[in-house]
């Protein structure tokens, strides 16, 4: 979250819950993946709550330097790989396509990237007004690349799915990086995992839908 500690502990608390609504929603293991995204994202949320903590308080030690890079973690890392995985992994085998098994490899790749560039090179962070900006002294060269293949990776799977309603999810993902890259450029790490956060509800719809469309089928069948 972008504001405040008590801003990140308490959407935190709240989308952790939506996150386990979710996986209590599932009703098989390939739905696992996507139903657990709100969750991280509540743990997401929640670490960046004791970074504002640590920051406000000035201490330099440990904890804020673990709390900073596992935010990185989930925000570069986990996020460009699971987001298309979780989608393909929704699909029926027939159903899924050449380009979105190039989406999941591509975000795998961009994630093995981050890890290279979050071992590699130092990262800080630091509260700027309401906001909590990320020092990352990754080569310069590839940033334009990087944030392009970020986006595309997260939103594009949304519309390639034959899932009901998933499109909302890329568009809602797709209008809240918009806003960040426009309106929030140099926060633009913690503001967008905040209305990506917010994102979590449509998920937890999505899976609702899906699984509400199997029972009608299923009980169609038997009839």
């Amino acid at each position: 979250m972008c504001f405040s500690a008590t801003a990140s502990f308490t959407a935190g608390a709240a989308i952790s819950l939506v996150g386990i609504a979710a996986i209590k929603t599932r009703q098989h293991r390939a739905q696992l993946l996507f139903a657990c995204i709100p969750f991280i994202f509540g743990i997401q949320q929640l670490t960046e709550g004791l970074l504002w903590i640590q920051l406000r308080s000035h201490a330099e030690g440990l904890v804020a330097h673990f709390a900073t890079h596992v935010f990185l973690f989930f925000a570069q890392v986990v996020w460009p790989f699971w987001v298309p995985l979780s989608i393909l992994l929704l699909e029926k085998r027939e159903q899924r396509s050449v380009l979105q098994k190039i989406l999941v490899a591509l975000g795998g790749a961009l994630s093995l990237y981050f890890i290279y560039c979050q071992y590699l090179y130092p990262v800080d962070s630091a509260i700027e007004g309401k906001h909590i900006v990320y020092y990352r002294e990754y080569p310069s060269s590839f940033d334009l690349t990087t944030i392009v293949i970020y986006a595309v990776v997260t939103i594009l799977p949304s519309f390639l799915s034959h899932i009901p309603r998933m499109w909302i999810l890329g568009s809602s993902i797709a209008l809240s990086f918009l806003i960040t890259s426009v309106f929030y450029q140099h926060y633009i790490l913690s503001v967008w995992c905040f209305f990506a956060a917010i994102i979590s509800l449509s998920i937890y719809t999505i899976l609702r839908g899906l699984n509400r469309k199997k029972k009608s089928q299923m009980k169609a069948l038997r009839l």
